[in-house]
């Protein structure tokens, strides 16, 4: 079965997309935005509670690799281009839940949403005015991508910690980064024609600035 676009456009009408790059301020920017609005809170793998339940090898490959997964170690040290290939496809297999997911939320009530979506889906079912690009410098992406407090991170960092050569799975896991969050995927959301953002490493807590802009260009003002 096939939905076509403008009508999962029109059912999507009450959700509003941030995408990008890794460390880019997505995920403080979707709660301060849901806080701020009282709009629906989706964050960072929103639909994973489903999609790992529903998801079957044969249909999402991807997405069922983590649920087989037994030793997390061998997780870490998968070659980088392994890695970004799965990457790119959980997220292509995620979408149809994610779409699902956000029609079910967003029927009454608006819906934010960290996403990852791929941006060439983003621009069949959303509008320029619904959705927001968040970049970030590679080296930033790379450096202080285990500078956050989420467990997924804190757990993939504990993981690369108690591996034989710590040292070198650390390597490969920031090759792995570097691929995915390379210039030239970069340079494809920052192409995309939609309202792009990019952080800055000026030391200077611009949480409050992104927020109102990216709310500006969402209408959610009064």
């Amino acid at each position: 079965m096939n939905i076509s676009n403008n009508i999962l456009k029109h059912y999507l009408k009450n959700v509003y997309f941030i995408t990008g790059t890794a460390y880019a301020g997505k995920s403080t920017t979707v709660k301060m935005l849901a806080d701020k609005f009282d709009m629906i809170f989706c964050g960072e793998n929103y639909h994973s509670a489903i999609s790992d339940t529903v998801a079957t090898p044969d249909l999402q490959p991807d997405i069922c690799y983590l649920n087989n997964i037994t030793d997390w170690k061998a997780f870490v040290t998968r070659p980088a281009e392994e890695y970004e290939r799965w990457i790119f496809g959980v997220g292509r297999e995620a979408a149809e839940f994610e779409v699902s997911e956000l029609i079910s939320l967003s029927r009454n009530k608006k819906v934010i949403a960290d996403t990852n979506i791929p941006i060439d889906i983003l621009k069949e079912i959303s509008d320029y005015n619904h959705v927001a690009v968040m970049l970030c410098p590679q080296s930033m992406s790379i450096d202080r991508f285990f500078d956050r407090s989420d467990p997924e991170k804190k757990f993939i960092l504990n993981i690369i910690k108690s591996c034989d050569n710590p040292e070198a799975v650390m390597e490969n896991y920031r090759r792995s980064l570097a691929l995915i969050n390379s210039q030239k995927r970069y340079d494809e959301f920052a192409d995309s024609g939609f309202f792009t953002i990019v952080r800055e490493d000026n030391g200077k807590d611009t949480k409050e600035e992104v927020c109102n802009l990216i709310a500006k260009h969402f209408g959610l003002c009064k």
